[in-house]
C-alpha cells in the first residue's frame, strides 16, 4: 500500500457526512483514512468497475462505483492531479477513468439515466447529480406520474452535517419516450419498478434478521431491544430509539470483564450517534458470560446461499456474545477485536483503573489501549507519543498503587490512575514490547534492567515543598495550618475547607499594607534554641521586642473573592476524595494543583468566569463597607482601624 501516489486534504462525500482524509492509490487498490484516525475506506482492485472525473467548484472530484453499488465520491484534487492519477490508474488497476462534465444550468428537467445501482439526472449531455440506488430506502407512487425515492437515514448522520439528503421526487409525465406505459401500467410505474429491480429495495417495515431483547447498554445508557436488520442495526428503548447503517460501524471489541460474570460488546462508529448534545463513537452492550441462546435468522435460503454465503448460518447456538458478534460481523462485514497477548495478575485480560472520576478497567490490546465502560476510550499505539509510568499520589498508598500517563501526538493526555502494584510488571513488559516509548526510565537499579524508577516515597515534591515553605514561614505565634498561606502564594492551586477563603488577614481598609515581617536571622536550622536564649512569651519586658497584638476578623466585613482555581477546587474536591480515600489535606491540594495545571485555557474559562463575578461583589461589597462598617477591634484594646 505504500508503492502508489499519496494525496492529503481529500474530502469524501456520502452518507454519514463529508470528512477530510489522506487517499492512496496503489496497485492493489485505494485506501482513504479520516484525518485524526477512526474512519478507513478500502476498496480492492477488483471490486472497482467504474472511474469517473468531475470538474467541480474550484476542484476536482474522483467517482469509485464498486461492485456492490456502492459509489465514493473523493474531492480536493488539482488539475495537475488529474492526468498523473489518470495514468495510473490505467496502468495498474486495470480501469479507464472516464470524465463527465457538470451541468450548471439550474433545470430541474431532464433524462434519468439508470447504470448498474448508480441514478444520473443528465441535462442535456451534461450530469446534473448522480446518487447510489443502494442508499435508496424505499420507493413510493405518488399519484399516477409521481415517484418519491427515500433515502437511509440513520442517528449519525447529523453528528456532522446539519441537512442531509432524505428524499427526492421524479414526475414522469405520460408523453416521456424514456419509460412507456400501457393501460395497466403508468410510465411512473414503469420507472418505480426499474429502480426497485436495481435498488434491491426492502419491503416496508422490513423485519429484523433476528432480535436480542433487554439487552444491558452503558453508553448510551439504558435497556434497549437490539434489533439486526439487513441494512441497519436498531436500539429500541423505552425513551430512546436509534438507528444505525451499517455503514458507520467501524469495528466491534469483544471484551471479557476481568473476574467478572459479564462480557463488554463494543461497537464503534464513524460518525458518533448524537443523544441531545452528547455523541457516542462507541456502543458498549453488558452481556452474562455464561448465559446461552438459540436463535434463527429471518432470511429466506436463497438469500443466504447468495448473498451471505459464508458469512451466516440459518441458526445459531451458543453464549450471546458470540452469536451476537457473529451474526452483526456477518451483517455489517466489519472485523472483531478480541483479547489479545496481555494477561493480569489474576490471568485477566485488563487491569483495574479509573479515568476522571470514573472507575473502569483498562484493556491493554495488540494495537492500542482501552478503557472501559465509561467513558469508554479506545487509544491506537499509532496515536501515542509516550508513556509514563508514575506513582499513585495518594498518602498512604504509594506501596500499593501507580498511574499510567498517556501522551498523545496530537498533545492531548490521558491519565489512568490506580492501577495496583502487583500488574506494574505485566503492563511494563508488554508495552515495552511493543516498542512504544516509555519516558521515565532512570538511572538507578531498575534502569539496567530496562525499567522505569519510580520516584520514592520520600522524593520532594515541589509543589507540596511550596506550601510547608508557606506553613514554616507563618508566625511562631500561630502553630495552626491556615489555609490562606497557601492561597496567596502567587495564586497557587491549594484547596480550602467548605470552598472558602479564609478572611482572618481582613480588616479595615483593604489599601492598607500589613506590618512587615522581620526577618529571621537564622534562616536554615533545626534544632531547638537552648532554654535560656529562647523568647520569653506574653509581653516578657526581658525577652525583647513585644509581639504585636493579633487582629480579630471583623464580622461584618465582606467575604474576599475567590480565585477562578477555588471554584474549580470546589468542584473537583470531593471527586479526589472519593477516588483516594483516607487523602490528606496537602495530599488533596497537590493533586487539584496538578489536574488544574494540565487543563487548557479553554478549560478553565466557566471557573474564571464565576471568579471575575465573585471579584466584582467583592469591590461592591467593600465600596459600601468603607463608608459604613464599624472600626476593626484589635486584641490589645488601644489600636483600631477606624476603616
Amino acid at each position: 500500500m505504500t508503492d502508489g501516489p499519496l494525496y492529503n486534504s481529500i474530502l469524501l462525500g456520502g452518507r454519514g457526512g463529508t470528512n477530510s482524509g489522506q487517499l492512496r492509490v496503489h496497485a492493489g487498490g485505494i485506501a482513504w483514512k479520516k484525518q485524526g484516525g477512526g474512519k478507513v475506506v478500502e476498496v480492492n482492485k477488483g471490486d472497482i468497475v467504474g472511474v469517473t472525473w468531475m470538474k467541480i467548484p474550484r476542484t476536482y472530484q474522483l467517482g469509485i462505483r464498486t461492485k456492490e453499488g456502492v459509489f465514493y465520491k473523493f474531492t480536493g484534487f488539482r488539475d495537475q492531479d488529474v492526468s498523473s492519477l489518470t495514468t495510473y490508474i490505467q496502468t495498474n488497476i486495470g480501469v479507464t477513468p472516464e470524465e463527465k462534465q457538470l451541468s450548471v444550468s439550474g433545470r430541474n428537467w431532464g433524462e434519468v439515466d439508470l447504470n448498474g445501482n448508480m441514478l444520473t439526472f443528465v441535462v442535456g449531455s451534461k450530469h446534473g447529480f448522480e446518487v447510489s440506488l443502494a442508499d435508496v430506502s424505499q420507493t413510493q407512487m405518488q399519484g399516477k406520474n409521481d415517484v418519491v425515492l427515500e433515502f437511509h437515514v440513520d442517528d449519525t448522520t447529523g453528528a456532522n452535517e446539519k441537512d442531509s439528503l432524505v428524499e427526492m421526487g421524479f414526475h414522469i409525465p405520460n408523453s416521456n419516450t424514456q419509460y412507456v406505459g400501457d393501460e395497466n401500467r403508468p410510465p411512473a410505474q414503469v420507472f418505480r419498478d426499474k429502480i426497485m429491480s436495481m435498488a434491491d429495495v426492502g419491503p416496508s417495515g422490513e423485519e429484523a434478521v433476528v432480535t436480542f431483547e433487554g439487552i444491558a447498554i452503558l453508553t448510551p445508557r439504558g435497556r434497549y431491544s437490539v434489533e439486526l436488520h439487513a441494512s441497519f442495526l436498531r436500539l429500541q428503548g423505552q425513551a430512546n430509539d436509534f438507528k444505525i447503517q451499517y455503514s458507520s460501524v467501524m469495528r466491534l471489541f469483544l471484551l471479557p470483564k476481568s473476574n467478572q460474570p459479564h462480557t463488554f460488546v463494543v461497537v464503534t462508529l464513524d460518525p458518533p450517534i448524537r443523544k441531545g448534545q452528547t455523541l457516542y463513537p462507541h456502543i458498549v452492550l453488558q452481556f452474562e458470560t455464561e448465559f446461552v441462546v438459540e436463535s434463527t435468522l429471518s432470511l429466506s435460503e436463497d438469500v443466504l446461499n447468495t448473498k451471505y454465503k459464508g458469512k451466516l448460518e440459518p441458526s445459531y447456538k451458543g453464549l450471546i456474545h458470540e452469536v451476537f458478534t457473529t451474526i452483526l460481523r456477518g451483517l455489517c462485514g466489519a472485523k472483531i477485536t478480541r483479547p489479545g497477548k496481555f494477561r493480569s495478575c489474576q490471568d485477566g485480560y485488563a487491569v483495574k483503573s479509573s479515568l476522571k472520576a470514573e472507575d473502569g478497567v483498562l484493556y491493554p490490546l495488540e494495537k492500542g489501549f482501552f478503557f472501559l465502560p465509561k467513558p469508554p476510550t479506545l487509544i491506537l499505539h499509532d496515536e501515542i507519543e509516550f508513556v509514563e509510568f508514575e506513582r499513585h499520589a495518594a498518602a498512604g498508598t504509594n506501596m500499593h498503587y501507580f498511574d499510567l500517563l498517556v501522551k498523545l501526538k496530537s498533545e492531548q493526555e490521558h491519565l489512568f490512575r490506580n492501577i495496583q502494584r502487583n500488574e506494574y510488571h505485566n503492563l511494563f513488559d508488554f508495552i515495552s514490547g511493543k516498542g512504544l516509548k516509555i519516558m521515565n526510565l532512570g538511572d538507578g537499579p531498575n534502569a539496567k534492567m530496562g525499567e522505569p524508577e519510580l520516584p520514592d516515597e520520600e522524593t520532594l515534591d515541589p509543589h507540596l515543598e511550596r506550601i510547608k515553605n508557606a506553613v514554616d514561614e507563618s508566625d511562631e505565634e500561630d502553630s495552626d495550618y491556615d489555609v490562606k498561606s497557601a492561597e496567596d502564594d502567587g495564586g497557587s492551586p491549594s484547596d480550602s475547607s467548605g470552598g472558602e477563603h479564609s478572611d482572618a488577614s481582613i480588616s479595615g481598609d483593604e489599601k492598607e499594607k500589613p506590618p512587615k515581617k522581620e526577618p529571621r536571622k537564622e534562616a536554615s536550622t533545626s534544632k531547638p534554641a537552648p532554654a535560656s536564649k529562647r523568647k520569653p512569651k506574653d509581653g516578657d519586658e526581658d525577652g525583647g521586642k513585644k509581639k504585636k497584638p493579633k487582629k480579630k476578623k471583623d464580622p461584618n466585613a465582606p467575604k474576599k473573592a475567590m480565585s477562578g482555581f477555588m471554584f474549580f477546587s470546589q468542584t473537583e474536591r470531593e471527586n479526589i476524595k472519593k477516588n483516594n480515600p483516607g487523602i490528606s489535606f496537602t495530599e488533596t491540594a497537590k493533586a487539584l494543583g496538578e489536574q488544574w495545571k494540565k487543563m487548557t485555557a479553554e478549560d478553565k474559562e466557566p471557573y474564571e468566569a464565576k471568579a471575575k463575578a465573585d471579584q466584582k461583589r467583592y469591590k461592591d461589597a467593600m465600596a459600601g463597607y468603607k463608608g459604613d462598617a464599624p472600626a476593626t477591634i484589635i486584641d490589645s484594646g488601644n489600636e483600631s482601624d477606624s476603616g
